[in-house]
């Protein structure tokens, strides 16, 4: 986490993100929830704007302090698949390595955010990475690792060159991923020394990119990213549709646009989860769908994401983007078209 990141209310407040009042409404919340904002991030927040997107995202707010009752600590259940610390292991052929706890910024809606932070799960010892490591070496089913947290990206080039050279040892493990926000939020950190890193395992390697506002990809964020492809390092999205930020097909599009002017591929947009705190970012799923089916035809294929929702429980990923098509008795189909309208499938041939 670079060193200039605001990491309390008192810094927010000294760099005038918020005023006298909000600092006192805000202090419980961040007793309870870590805080950091980046300059690249306190840069481009409004301060004139309570609602600017970028704000909304990573400025405390004490509507964190509600929570609902849906609401839980680990919404999709990753305690009940982690075999061993730091593995989570979901579905058949690829597994989390969770390798830190620590983020550059701390996002308001984080579906992590009661394992997250300073006070949080923390940072692999060696002797806890080898257990991670030897577990997946024993499953080879496993073809592809997914490292995040945290932000597996906060990590040395030196912590990251270990990483990869034990995975590198792992012949079944084909695919390495990140997620991860520094490209966007610590552009700088993306040098020589941490693209060598993320290539040192010579296995293909991905990058998905969380960003929710077309803002996030500034200059400096897009020359992040193209130090990391033209390196080799493929990069696809995530995003979450997120009420008062994104929650607008336009204000999506945008986004997913500038994604693809990056070169990364749009992947995946999710449905909020139900962390502690984080209801006032919900939308309701109908509410998504309706969105998503605005952007559908009016952008290009290239800039469709898909509609996630992590099922409660541990349940993995649905898609839940609107259904185009509806089978009636005879088998024919009712197609529906990016204008909203019907059509028959196979068409009438009468």
């Amino acid at each position: 986490m670079t060193a200039h990141s605001l990491k309390s209310a008192e810094d927010l407040f000294d760099a005038g993100l918020i005023d006298g009042p909000t600092l006192e409404r805000i202090r419980p919340v961040t007793e309870r929830y870590a805080v950091a904002v980046t300059p690249a991030m306190a840069d481009i927040i409004d301060r004139t704007d309570a609602a600017d997107p970028i704000g909304l995202q990573f400025l405390p707010h004490e509507d964190e302090l509600r929570q609902t009752p849906e609401e839980r600590a680990d919404p999709i259940s990753d305690e009940a698949h982690s075999p061993v610390h730091g593995i989570v292991h979901r579905y058949p052929d690829r597994v989390l390595l969770k390798a830190v706890h620590i983020c550059p910024v701390y996002c308001r809606f984080c579906f992590r955010r009661e394992m997250v932070g300073p006070q949080g799960n923390g940072t692999m010892t060696s002797e806890e990475l080898d257990t991670a490591l030897a577990y997946i070496k024993a499953h080879q089913e496993i073809w592809e690792v997914i490292l995040t947290g945290g932000d597996p990206l906060v990590l040395s080039p030196r912590r990251l060159t270990v990483i990869m050279e034990g995975l590198k040892a792992i012949p079944h493990v084909k695919i390495v991923r990140f997620h991860t926000r520094v490209p966007v939020v610590d552009p700088d950190c993306i040098n020589a020394a941490l693209v060598e890193a993320l290539r040192s395992s010579g296995k293909t390697t991905y990058i998905a990119l969380h960003a929710n506002h077309p803002r996030e990809l500034t200059e400096d964020a897009r020359a992040a990213c193209a130090r990391l492809i033209d390196a080799g390092i493929a990069m696809v999205s995530q995003s979450v549709l997120l009420k008062g930020i994104n929650d607008n097909p336009l204000v999506l599009g945008a986004l997913m646009r500038a994604f693809v002017e990056t070169r990364v591929k749009p992947y995946y947009l999710h449905h909020p989860d139900l962390a502690p705190g984080t209801s006032h970012f919900r939308l309701d799923i109908e509410e998504g769908q309706q969105i998503v089916a605005a952007m559908r035809g009016h952008i290009s294929g290239l800039c469709q994401p898909i509609y996630v929702l992590d099922i409660p429980g541990g349940h993995g990923k649905a898609a839940i983007g609107q259904n185009a098509a509806t089978k009636h008795a005879d088998g024919c189909y009712s197609v529906s078209d990016f204008n909203g309208n019907d059509h028959l499938y196979p068409p009438s041939t009468e």
